[in-house]
């Protein structure tokens, strides 16, 4: 269950100094030409107790980064490894980010407010650090989408435009330039142990570990450790990958250096949303072989934990960390089945129903290509709510077995709220994403990105009416 803002009053607590000089460098963030605030997160501002900053402030702290009070007293870049496409790279880190901060939400969970365009640092190899105002438009998009669909999620936090004109083979150039704060549970990946495990250094790997376990699970320490912080990843990125299925979100780059150690989905770059029902469809364009398509990803994600696995067997045993690993199946096949009824307003009925219930839903929906959210949108409930475009779809043979199992479930949601009422679903296909991006790039209109971000909120609370 993703947890809402609760409003909180400033909490500053950098726990990561206790790891400072072996998992991390201090950097500087680059001095922009300009600092434009374009976007600042009104949900998550309150939740962190930094709602009472002026604009001025706010540009200050986020755009150029000065230090939060009795904070970190300068930015971090954090050192990892990974596999990017199977592929191991050692030369990796944060190239164009760093941690700037870490404090206390109203729930009590230690976060991270890291960056993304801040600037160079010994990482970026021959990268220039920094990020397109479209691409922090686009996790604009991304996180707030996924937040509203129950999908744990990095928040994004500030978007500031910086005044450059950056160069880049993937985008129409030259582009405007921006830096983006995200809202994080943990910047702490597979790759990090990835890493400490390549340089041999073990007793680090423990107090990764230990910090894992305490400041990010809020955990006390048992008598295994290493099996025990693996067991809780396993299960936090089994739920991860069974919320994208449901959500009908392609990641597009689920390397090991991207993969969260808290299961909090975060770093946005070429992702998408299902048009149609398709396991193969991808998000990257580099993606060639299809490595990490829609349908391949829990398999993905299963791997990168294989990964952590391999890397902290230089700290334990096989025997500890066997078992965590060989249940990641089970446990990903209970959390579809969850976030999938969740998804359809519907309680659970049992395994073996459930799953025929589910299976069903994928045949028609892979025959028919009716599109998701139109999908879930007509089915909210566990039964058709009202006329649709896609009724002589439902009405055919290809959903005569799915309509016959989901009979049987009961709806457990109110849809009193009136975005049951709309015509259409809330949507964030390639095309809308493409026409907000131009209103900005073309006339500088940020009213088609305030106007989406308010009515994905408005889906978000009509799904958890």
């Amino acid at each position: 269950m993703t947890i809402a803002p609760q409003a909180a009053v400033y909490h500053p607590d950098p726990r990561i100094e206790t790891l400072q000089g072996r998992l991390s460098d201090p950097v500087s963030a680059a001095v922009f030409p300009k600092t434009i605030l374009r976007f600042r997160n009104r949900r998550w501002d309150k939740a962190v107790g930094l709602d009472m900053l002026s604009d001025e402030q706010w540009i200050a702290h986020f755009g150029r980064f000065e230090p939060l009070p009795d904070n970190l007293p300068q930015p971090l870049a954090l050192r990892y490894h990974g596999h990017q496409f199977r592929n191991y790279n050692p030369e990796i880190g944060d190239g164009r980010g760093f941690l700037f901060a870490q404090l206390r939400d109203g729930a009590g969970r230690l976060l991270d407010l890291g960056t993304k365009g801040s600037g160079q640092t010994p990482y970026s190899r021959f990268g220039d650090g920094r990020l397109t105002l479209k691409g922090g438009m686009r996790e604009i998009l991304a996180t707030e989408m996924l937040e509203a669909l129950g999908v744990e999620t990095s928040k994004t936090f500030s978007i500031i435009e910086t005044g450059e004109a950056l160069q880049r083979n993937d985008e129409p150039s030259p582009t405007r330039g921006a830096v983006m704060v995200r809202l994080s549970h943990g910047h702490i990946r597979i790759g990090s142990f990835q890493r400490l495990a390549a340089l041999g250094e073990p007793d680090t790997m423990r107090e990764l570990i230990s910090y894992s376990l305490s400041a990010l699970y809020g955990e006390t320490l048992g008598n295994a450790p290493a099996g025990q912080l693996l067991d809780l990843v396993c299960r936090r990125t089994a739920r991860l990958a069974a919320s994208y299925m449901a959500a009908g979100f392609v990641h597009g780059v689920l390397n090991s250096d991207n993969i969260n150690v808290t299961g909090e989905s975060f770093d946005y770059g070429p992702w998408r949303w299902l048009p149609s029902w398709e396991p193969s469809f991808t998000a990257a364009y580099f993606d060639n072989s299809g490595l990490y398509a829609f349908g391949r990803q829990a398999q993905a994600i299963h791997w990168d934990v294989v990964q952590l696995a391999k890397s902290l067997r230089s700290v334990a045993e096989a025997d500890e960390l066997a078992p965590a690993v060989d249940a990641w199946p089970a446990y990903y096949e209970a959390e579809v089945v969850a976030a999938l009824c969740a998804r359809l307003g519907v309680s659970p009925q049992g395994a073996e129903v459930d799953l025929a219930m589910i299976q069903a839903m994928d045949e028609a929906l892979q025959a028919t290509k009716v599109g998701v959210d139109r999908f879930f949108f007509d089915w909210r409930g566990g039964k058709r709510r009202a006329a649709s475009p896609a009724d002589a779809i439902y009405d055919g043979d290809s959903f005569a077995s799915f309509a016959k199992a989901i009979a049987g479930y009961a709806g457990n949601v109110s849809l009193d709220h009136a975005y049951w009422n709309d015509p259409e679903p809330c949507s964030m296909l390639i095309d809308e994403v493409e026409a907000i991006w131009s209103a900005i790039d073309q006339r500088d209109d940020w009213s088609a990105l305030d106007a989406k971000v308010e009515a994905i909120r408005r889906m978000g609370d009509a799904l958890r009416s």
